[in-house]
């Protein structure tokens, strides 16, 4: 049976057959038969079985281990969902965590961010968008629930994480496109403050995050996410967004996105590595291609350029490029540099500049930010990921909005590498990785 069915349409009343020739009567069928109707023509649910297999993580510094018979995970709320396993995207951070022990909040642990499978069962809640069968990609950014982790047959997701895959999508391309998406977005509409209604009616978080109450946000990022930005500084079509490794998959959906709201984009890149793929991609190529190699150079290139528009950077790599970025970003007699103490973090963001009339630059770290504090007119911002899964509100807009971008074609999913085979395989592509041998696009593994 396909995954995507079209459910078909009934007559709200049916024609019963006459035996003395009068007028056939018309029985009006109830809502509950017409229910009745609906749920016998949707696709069957999956059988469930009682155990799986999932790889563990039992300490840091260790490949996982395949486990058997381990417990398949079942639904503890209306808006958790069943989905089945079928392709994996792999992310530096299920190499990076055990390798250097962070992130990893019990032991043992399911590790894996993004999944694409079907969905298992019908959801309980009776207003879910979801049908068994359906395909769908599966983003998950709650790390410390293993129920929703990727390296298992079966995985637990809340429903407004859930993006159901358009016919034109394998799950191989749909399971790489998840937490890429979500960093982006959250960078690109939460920290900057990017309006993204004109473009198929997306989301435009900032007044969804005004809009609740405060306390359903999660204090550890209230402040980023209600005082981070000034309206007067958001960014909009015309303004120049610069990123630092621009060939990653996170910098990929961010160019995208980024262009479709009318920004004008530089990729700071290797360019012996990426540059001639970059510069003539379809999707992906941006206003301005700079090359890493010489960071002190690059930036000299993106000033010389820009002459000052700059005053949005998103970095993707680490502390030294977000440093190097933070310079095209900020006027030479702007960028003294006050260090922070090992082990502190700088504020994200500072405290609200006297001068509320400033409009002041905005750097954005996906995985570092410079060790010195923030200088004035610059303000440091790190990408609140949690509010993904911990506001609904948040959740479903993104979800809903990336499933019309899917269905138009407005997004594309980064190039695959490869695709290893069998959840044993994780371990090897996850050596590959730590090798580089992975530039530039996605290795997922298929499960299913």
């Amino acid at each position: 049976m396909p995954s995507f069915l079209r459910r078909l349409s009934f007559p709200k009343g049916r024609k019963t057959p006459s035996t003395s020739g009068e007028q056939p009567k018309i029985i009006t069928e109830s809502k509950q038969d017409e229910q009745a109707h609906i749920q016998d023509d949707e696709p069957l649910p999956l059988p469930i079985p009682a155990t799986q297999r999932v790889l563990l993580l039992h300490a840091a510094k260790q490949p996982y281990q395949l486990t058997e018979e381990y417990a398949v995970p079942t639904p503890q709320s209306h808006h958790e969902v069943l989905i089945r396993t079928q392709a994996i995207g792999l992310n530096p951070i299920d190499w990076k965590a055990p390798d250097f022990n962070f992130a990893i909040p019990t032991l043992p642990y399911i590790s894996g961010r993004e999944l694409a499978g079907e969905v298992v069962a019908k959801p309980t809640s009776p207003s879910s968008r979801l049908k068994p069968r359906d395909k769908v990609l599966v983003i998950s950014t709650d790390y410390r629930d293993l129920r929703k982790a990727a390296y298992q047959e079966y995985v637990i997701a809340f429903d407004y994480n859930i993006v159901r895959l358009p016919a034109s999508l394998s799950v191989e391309e749909g399971s790489t496109l998840g937490v890429a998406f979500v960093a982006a977005v959250l960078s690109l509409g939460v920290c900057m403050g990017v309006d993204f209604s004109s473009v198929l009616g997306g989301p435009d978080l900032l007044s969804i995050l005004r809009g609740i109450e405060a306390e359903k946000i999660p204090a550890d990022v209230r402040q980023e996410c209600l005082e981070g930005i000034q309206d007067h500084e958001r960014a909009g079509a015309g303004d120049w967004l610069a990123i630092w490794g621009g060939s990653s998959t996170s910098a990929n959906l961010t160019i995208q996105l980024a262009k479709l709201a009318g920004l004008k984009t530089v990729s700071i890149v290797n360019k012996a590595k990426h540059g001639l793929r970059l510069s003539n991609h379809s999707t992906i190529r941006t206003d301005l291609l700079v090359d890493s190699h010489d960071p002190a150079r690059a930036v000299d290139i993106i000033r010389s350029n820009l002459r000052g528009k700059l005053r949005f950077g998103i970095d993707t790599v680490g502390r030294d490029s977000a440093t190097s970025l933070l310079h095209a970003l900020t006027p030479s007699n702007l960028a003294k540099e006050t260090v922070v103490g090992e082990g502190e973090a700088p504020p994200s963001p500072p405290s609200t500049p006297h001068d509320s009339s400033l409009l002041q630059a905005h750097l954005i770290g996906l995985t570092g930010l410079p060790k010195q504090i923030a200088p004035d007119g610059v303000q440091f911002h790190t990408v609140p990921i949690k509010l993904f899964h911990e506001v609904p509100e948040v959740g479903d807009a993104l979800v809903r909005w990336f499933e019309r971008l899917l269905e138009k074609g407005l997004v594309s999913p980064p190039e695959i590498i490869d695709v290893e085979q069998g959840l044993e395989s994780i371990n090897s592509g996850l050596d590959r990785m730590r090798r580089g041998e992975i530039s530039g696009g996605k290795l997922v593994v298929r499960v299913a």
